[in-house]
């Protein structure tokens, strides 16, 4: 027979080693939730796209947040899973950062890591932090950074119209001007931070637009959320719409603002990937 003595560490040390590998899963699986989000392929029909821009693919990231609120983790594992995707053409559609005092070199550091041809607009918290350092460090990135304007790309040999309308929560956005000198048709991609500056669009144009902003609801509960945004202004919370015979697609976002609960139900964030088909 083993001594008692025995016994009894063994037991012991059975134990504290369950205890360990029990707060070893927990802390895995903090760490697996707090990377996690889901790449959503969405396919959008597109009246007078460009024949040659059928099965164009966009990139959407938006509301990264990158600060306290969202792990650099998530950050780099989101821009992976896009780069991975080889989209056509990167779209972010602001709220890089969350509050002042939040690091702002790492907005540089991390999206530096993005592949390809990018375009960029901002958002409210980027106006309430310091949107002119922002601008500079994503300019200096080569990425487009476009403030109620509007720029030509020509891909897939064809020309395509990106209009960048500013934060609408700020009350920055001004349509008229982003699409001064647009053209009046083929294949135009609207960037706007906030999902209701759709609605400032010229009626039945062939837009698709692109915002985030709302964090799809962070907290969805059906029938319920829509009602609360809605009655705050906010009628467009996530997924496709159409507004004024135009496209919408809003994105739930990467991460945290100021002012939210750190935590989402029903709307997991989101790394969009989107696929634009001629109507």
């Amino acid at each position: 027979m083993l001594p008692r003595r025995r016994v009894l560490t063994g037991l012991v040390g059975a134990a504290l080693t369950s205890r360990r590998a029990r707060a070893e899963e927990r802390r895995d699986h903090r760490l697996r939730q707090s990377w996690a989000f889901a790449l959503e392929e969405v396919e959008l029909v597109v009246p007078g796209l460009h024949p040659a821009h059928d099965g164009l693919r966009v990139g959407q990231l938006t509301d990264i947040h990158i600060g306290a609120n969202t792990p650099d983790g998530r950050v780099i594992a989101a821009i992976d899973a896009l780069n991975q995707a080889r989209p056509d053409l990167v779209a972010l559609t602001g709220d890089y950062v969350t509050r002042k005092g939040d690091p702002l070199e790492r907005v540089p550091e991390l999206l530096c890591r993005l592949d390809g041809e990018v375009v960029a607009v901002l958002g409210n918290h980027d106006h309430w932090t310091d949107s002119r350092t922002i601008a500079r460090d994503l300019d200096r990135l080569g990425m487009r950074v476009l403030r109620n304007q509007h720029t030509a790309l020509q891909l897939r040999g064809a020309p395509l119209c990106v209009v960048g309308v500013d934060d609408g929560a700020t009350r920055r956005d001004d349509v008229a001007r982003a699409l001064e000198g647009a053209p009046c048709a083929g294949t135009r991609l609207v960037l706007a931070h906030t999902p209701p500056t759709a609605a400032k669009l010229p009626k039945d144009g062939g837009f698709v637009c692109l915002s985030g902003h709302t964090h799809g609801g962070q907290i969805w509960l059906h029938g319920v959320t829509e009602g609360v945004f809605a009655r705050a202004g906010q009628p467009f919370v996530r997924g496709s719409y159409q507004v004024g015979g135009n496209l919408l697609y809003v994105s739930r976002g990467l991460g945290f603002g100021r002012g939210s609960p750190l935590v989402r139900v029903g709307s997991e964030p989101e790394v969009t990937v989107l696929t634009l088909r001629a109507g």
